[in-house]
């Protein structure tokens, strides 16, 4: 299996020859990555990781009650939290035992979870001698990495902090056997607007009133609860979007979710269909008299097809979502 963005890699990358023979190639290291090479032929092993991050970045950033949705907003506190989140979270996911001495028992060997933001892990001296699963997440560009490492001598700098962890060293990076490099983290969608966008969505002064500009200015773009609840700074995301679907239908704007008529509309327009807890706004005009538009959907009757900027705002058909 080739080594390229966002694949499982089958053990990947091989030691650095320049580092103490045999070191890094450690029979613990394999088992675990083996464990994980069998997972990912039972399910979707990056969709995994993603999740265990989304959710962690998400949780403590805690948008519904603050509206952050950007990791510079943390304090430092909350960004040494993050690592125990990933931490607990990852636990979760996978189903790990607690290990003897460290965080995880992974086909019986003992594993640290480190996490940075940066990719600049710190590494405690209980961890000497131990499996360390290192991740990283950049929000901003989508990606993260996760990897696998035998912790020694070789691969950590000489100084200390004063908790008495020392930072892999460039060298001891090469030691990683990667299970991603660049693997695709779910998109943070508030965080990637430009300032326009922000501020006519954010102009609102409720919470519903910043969910319709959400539906309104995001057309065609994938919308997540956490987005929404962000947003609205609320809970309530699905009656948030019930809602915003009525105050918007006089400008032609329907927001399909992921079921009843919602997956006809969306497949026939060509669109993404909505997973559970995910909504698409689409503005619909009527397909009469209208050529070159492209793909068409009849809705009570009628044929609709997929506005353009120039269009006057009609009315929008109801759909049984």
């Amino acid at each position: 299996m080739s080594t390229h963005e966002g694949t499982l890699f089958d053990g990947l990358g091989e030691p650095d020859a320049s580092l103490p023979s045999g070191r890094f190639a450690s029979e613990k290291v394999e088992r675990v990555l083996q464990w994980f090479t069998r997972c990912a032929e039972r399910s979707n092993l990056e969709d995994r990781f993603s999740s265990v991050l989304r959710q962690s970045i998400d949780e403590v950033l805690d948008g519904q009650r603050t509206g952050r949705y950007d990791l510079k907003d943390l304090s430092k506190t909350e960004k040494t939290y993050l690592g125990t989140k990933v931490e607990i979270v990852c636990q979760n996911e996978f189903g790990f035992s607690d290990g003897s001495r460290m965080d995880y028992k992974i086909s019986g060997v003992d594993v640290d979870a480190k996490f940075s933001l940066t990719g600049e892990w710190m590494i405690p001296t209980e961890a000497m001698g131990q499996i360390c699963l290192v991740m990283s997440a950049d929000d901003e560009k989508s990606t993260f990495d996760v990897g696998l490492v035998h912790v020694a001598e070789e691969i950590l700098r000489g100084g200390a902090n004063k908790d008495s962890k020392r930072q892999m060293s460039a060298s001891g990076r090469s030691a990683i056997r990667w299970i991603f490099k660049s693997g695709r983290l779910r998109r943070n969608i508030l965080l990637g607007l430009n300032d326009e966008k922000k501020r006519l969505i954010f102009s609102g002064s409720t919470g519903q009133q910043r969910v319709n500009n959400l539906f309104e200015n995001l057309l065609g773009q994938m919308i997540d609860r956490t987005t929404v609840q962000t947003t609205a700074r609320q809970l309530d995301a699905p009656k948030r979007v019930r809602d915003a679907r009525r105050h918007l239908a006089s400008k032609g704007i329907v927001i399909l979710g992921h079921q009843n008529e919602s997956v006809r509309v969306a497949s026939a327009l060509g669109i993404a269909v909505p997973d559970k807890s995910s909504w698409i706004s689409v503005r619909l005009v009527p397909a009469e008299g209208r050529s070159g538009y492209g793909r068409q959907v009849e809705i009570n009757g009628s044929w609709y097809v997929r506005a353009r900027d120039d269009d006057p705002a009609f009315p929008a058909p109801a759909v049984a979502h």
